[in-house]
């Protein structure tokens, strides 16, 4: 498969559209960055690398770290994590209110952002230094330590967060949330603030590609019932509202962020990510999407 050319045919259909999304402004610091950003990087199993675009400049992945959060929870809880957050569609925006009520208080998955501060409330509880210790975690599965927190973007998502603070004082109401309300909301919004390029992010993603080995070293990092698991949750609910259009055009298991970062897997093929800051309605990455699409035609490699 010549990814190479397949990702060129991309950049330049890319190219050609008019991109009609808006970037994510609710966040102040997002909207200091370059709408007109693309970039894209793709990794095969047998550790080929290919990339197109700005594919090396740093992002703020936002909801793509829930991924990692549900792993290092699921790891760590096993079973009991289910307790208290659902797997299933919420066919609602992320930050719905009115789902969480009818639900009495318990996300329907864990990556709306109920269901991710639930995540962030386990956390919490079972480790010893979370910040700390998730920013490791991402660091070991990208095999690269040049990864940090935008402490400017957790500050401003919390300026601006008033919503999350609704969410989590609900939950904390219903008995759903364990911990001080400001050190789950503290750690929520520093792990929305890790910075990542395309690079680093299908690096961290490859287990996922990889039933839990990293495709560098062939070291195994989680099972691969964890890795079947969490694939099929980005499959079901990684895109908000829009999880079943991205089933239809793309094909593939992935998150987005409303920092304009997808990343995707193909369970025994590859891991791509990609960045585009203008998002649609949805709060996806237009573009982004629209790559993903043109990937999956033109190799004819998805799921389906």
């Amino acid at each position: 498969m010549d990814f190479q050319n397949i990702l060129n045919i991309i950049h330049k259909d890319c190219n050609r559209i008019e991109n009609h999304g808006k970037i994510a402004n609710y966040i102040p610091e997002l909207a200091k960055v370059d709408p007109d950003k693309f970039g894209m990087f793709l990794l095969t199993n047998e550790n080929e690398s290919y990339e197109i675009g700005d594919s090396q400049e740093k992002f703020s992945i936002q909801s793509i770290s829930k991924v990692i959060s549900l792993t290092i929870a699921a790891e760590l809880v096993g079973q009991d994590l289910w307790n208290r957050v659902e797997v299933e569609p919420s066919g609602t925006p992320f930050n719905s209110l009115t789902e969480l009520e009818r639900d009495k208080g318990i996300p329907r998955n864990p990556f709306i952002n109920a269901g991710a501060i639930i995540i962030a409330d386990v956390l919490l509880s079972v480790l010893d230094d979370p910040i700390n210790d998730f920013l490791t975690f991402i660091r070991k599965l990208a095999g690269d330590d040049d990864i940090y927190y935008n402490e400017k973007v957790a500050e401003s998502e919390k300026d601006y967060g008033y919503r999350n603070t609704a969410l989590v004082n609900y939950m904390k109401a219903l008995g759903n949330i364990e911990n001080d309300i400001d050190d789950v909301l503290n750690f929520y919004y520093h792990q929305c603030a890790i910075e990542m390029t395309c690079v680093q992010l299908a690096r961290t993603f490859s287990i996922f590609a990889n039933a839990g080995k990293k495709i560098s070293s062939k070291k195994q990092v989680i099972s691969a019932k964890s890795v079947k698991r969490i694939n099929a949750i980005m499959q079901t609910c990684g895109f908000y509202d829009e999880a079943g259009e991205f089933a239809y055009r793309v094909g593939l298991p992935g998150k987005s962020g409303v920092g304009g970062g997808i990343v995707a897997v193909h369970p025994t093929a590859y891991v791509v990510a990609v960045w585009s800051p203008k998002l649609n309605e949805k709060g996806n990455s237009n573009l982004g999407i629209h790559a993903l699409e043109d990937l999956t035609n033109l190799s004819g490699l998805s799921v389906f």
